[in-house]
């Protein structure tokens, strides 16, 4: 049975639930299975050897999501050792179609519509209301060991998280 954190995010004010436990730092980053934008499947041991950034977001057609990867991308360029994942449940056809005419190509967007154990296990999944099944927003940096050193579930999903103090944990 999954653990339901009830009225842990808002959405739009209004308190919503998530699916599964709130991560914390030093706590091992679950591992998961999630399809890339050319229908590959993909690990968290797929990134061997980096630290990786993971932001979870409700939809890359939604104008915070939009923007929180657009900003995401410019930063990964120049980011050593670091890659940047971008999660949400928007299917591999649509993130491929959503990159490309964005120009976004530093950050990998991955797609979690198969299943919501990666939901569950990293505590993001949204369960009830408007968003129902969609991930809320948060961002988890997981050193090469894979130990998360940084959380951040954003309480108000239309709110950006604090891109500097995720980009600080990746590089420190």
């Amino acid at each position: 049975m999954v653990m339901t954190r009830s009225g842990a995010i808002t959405l739009g004010g209004t308190p919503t639930d998530l699916s599964g436990p709130e991560l914390k730092a030093g706590d091992a980053a679950p591992d998961f299975m999630l399809q890339n934008n050319s229908l590959a499947e993909v690990s968290r041991n797929s990134f061997a050897n980096k630290t990786l950034i993971i932001a979870t977001l409700p939809s890359l057609d939604t104008p915070v999501c939009h923007v929180e990867t657009q900003k995401f991308n410019e930063h990964a360029r120049d980011l050593a050792n670091v890659a940047v994942l971008v999660v949400s449940t928007d299917l591999p056809f649509g993130q491929k179609r959503w990159c490309g005419s964005e120009g976004v190509e530093n950050v990998t967007t991955l797609s979690a519509h198969r299943s919501s154990k990666f939901g569950e296990d990293y505590g993001v999944l949204i369960s009830g209301g408007p968003f129902d099944q969609c991930l809320a927003r948060a961002i988890f940096v997981v050193n090469p060991e894979g130990k998360i050193t940084y959380v951040e579930y954003v309480k108000e999903v239309g709110e950006h998280p604090k891109y500097g103090a995720a980009l600080a944990a990746a590089t420190s």
